[in-house]
């Protein structure tokens, strides 16, 4: 609330100096002072907000897609990193073996069934899926090597295990939106400005001119659309997908 309060407070502020300055220079103007000779404003300020506007538009879009790209990213390492252990348990003893595979199909089939859906509709990973990583980071760690060849494959094994549980903790970090309110909140008002000024200017009623500020008002309403729906990267749309898991582990129906 307080960084609220600070924006509204520096908002007022800005405008009031601005208002203060021009009604000071207003008055100091002459009465034999002719305006047709001083440069239209107008156009320059549309201009300038338009600009501006862009900007932020880009930034934000910009942003949100490099959130989404990180998040599939994360999903991928999570995947790989399991296929890894699943792949380097080969030289360990058959019944230790099953073991682990076993349990990393189960919370592979539960991660794609189960939880992907829950990170949707909770912005959240689920103690579920929490416990079944934790079975497998038992089933790797608490197993003692009894060859030369397990011994070298053990510490492998456990970072593997370590890199998917940071690739699973990143995903739960990306599970919600990831756009601040206040950047929401600029982009809302910048539309509204924006979108304004085609009344501002006085619009006509022609058909090229509705036609033009129709694409124009549907434009900025795609653009804010798709901030919005990428802005959760696993719960949308245009979302990063359980993709990778089905990929390395082929066994595992969706």
């Amino acid at each position: 609330m307080q960084e609220w309060l600070v924006l509204s407070i520096a908002m007022a502020a800005a405008c009031v100096v601005v208002l203060t300055i021009v009604i000071i220079n207003n008055r100091r103007i002459g009465e034999d002072d002719d305006p047709t000779e001083t440069p239209d404003v107008m156009d320059y300020m549309t201009m300038m907000i338009g600009v501006i506007y862009a900007i932020v538009l880009g930034l934000a879009i910009a942003g949100v897609w490099e959130a989404r790209g990180s998040a599939q990213e994360n999903v991928r390492q999570e995947a790989q990193s399991l296929h890894e252990v699943q792949q380097r348990v080969q030289v360990y003893p058959p019944e230790v073996r099953d073991r682990i595979r076993g349990d990393i199909d189960t919370y592979v089939q539960y991660v794609v069934k189960t939880e992907w859906p829950h990170m949707s509709e909770h912005e959240a990973l689920s103690k579920r899926g929490t416990t079944l990583f934790g079975q497998i980071r038992r089933d790797v760690t608490q197993y003692a090597p009894k060859t030369d060849l397990g011994g070298q494959a053990y510490q492998p094994l456990v970072d593997a295990v370590a890199a998917a549980d940071d690739a699973r903790g990143a995903r739960g970090e990306n599970a919600g939106a990831t756009m601040p309110g206040v950047v929401w909140f600029g982009l809302i008002i910048g539309a509204v400005v924006t979108v304004g000024l085609i009344f501002l200017l006085q619009i006509r009623r022609t058909f090229r001119e509705l036609l033009l500020a129709g694409l124009f008002s549907v434009l900025i309403a795609f653009l804010l659309f798709l901030i919005w729906d990428f802005d959760a990267p696993y719960g949308r749309g245009i979302a990063a997908t359980a993709g990778p898991f089905l990929d390395l582990f082929p066994g595992i129906k969706s």
